[in-house]
């Protein structure tokens, strides 16, 4: 459907150095601009972050260190996207909680003062979201064919579980093998399967405040065990920490587990890092 503008629209996304919005950069910016007469324009740019890509990003996007060492940085290339963006509405998808910031940091980092307040930002994510919700009652009636209301009094925990129960079960009867025609959508009735296909992050701790990452060596290669599988080890997600490993901060650092168990954390999170302490005192014993 061709879309009733008034003014040009910039419909871009993003590629960085991850997701933090003032130590991170931006190293692909594509955009398709579409002017109200239906042109389109499209431009694709790497950038050099001017700070090494992680491996986890290299891997995602496909974007090396070598592919952007000799690109222009975000402050050579910020006036004639500047330019080019000037007057224009913004969509992208969820666009409105990072690429928008994330785009409006590196202009003010150039000595750019882009006005986005002036522009109409679009986030095709939050209309799905919308339009599509991901409720239990929204589940319920997808995988039943039935209203919720009907069946049942929503929100009360013996309802709402009982709905869960029926979701579970219509989940199944979907994509069941030979219900469907793509491989990566079938679901088998085995409780691993399901469990692991529902992860949704790698957090040691319900918080977060831990994660998992894999084991790299010096030149940056995953390291497999035994059965092939990536080699993991915990590391902290946030503070001066972050990315490190957790057992070596705790040995560099063994009052950074006192300020952590006399702060205000998680108690999982305590446990988990307590879990962690003992295991390593437990292997310098052995």
């Amino acid at each position: 459907m061709k879309l009733h503008l008034t003014k040009p629209l910039i419909v871009f996304d993003l590629e960085t150095t991850g997701l933090d919005l003032v130590a991170d950069r931006i190293i692909q910016i594509s955009y398709i601009k579409v002017l109200p007469d239906g042109t389109e324009k499209r431009g694709n740019l790497l950038i050099n972050p001017g700070k090494q890509i992680p491996e986890e990003v290299i891997a995602l996007t496909g974007i090396t260190n070598e592919a952007v060492k000799d690109k222009p940085t975000f402050k050579e290339q910020a006036p004639s996207l500047a330019e080019e963006f000037k007057g224009c509405d913004f969509a992208g998808f969820n666009s409105n909680r990072f690429d928008i910031p994330m785009l409006a940091e590196e202009f003010l980092r150039a000595g750019i003062d882009f006005d986005f307040s002036k522009a109409r930002l679009i986030d095709a994510q939050t209309i799905f979201h919308k339009m599509e919700p991901r409720n239990l009652a929204a589940a319920y009636k997808f995988y039943t064919g039935r209203k919720m209301e009907d069946d049942l009094e929503a929100h009360r925990a013996d309802q709402d579980t009982e709905a869960t129960y029926r979701v579970l079960q219509g989940e199944l009867d979907m994509y069941a093998p030979g219900k469907q025609e793509e491989a990566d959508r079938v679901l088998h009735n085995d409780m691993d399967e399901l469990a692991e296909f529902s992860k949704q992050n790698d957090n040691v701790d319900f918080a977060g405040r831990i994660i998992w990452q894999p084991l790299t060596d010096g030149k940056g290669n995953v390291l497999l065990d035994k059965d092939g599988k990536p080699r993991r080890h915990e590391v902290f997600n946030f503070g001066k920490y972050r990315g490190w490993d957790v057992s070596q901060v705790l040995h560099r650092d063994p009052g950074y587990f006192n300020w952590m168990l006399s702060s205000d954390f998680t108690f999982n999170t305590k446990q988990v890092l307590t879990r962690i302490r003992l295991r390593e005192l437990q292997t310098k014993i052995n």
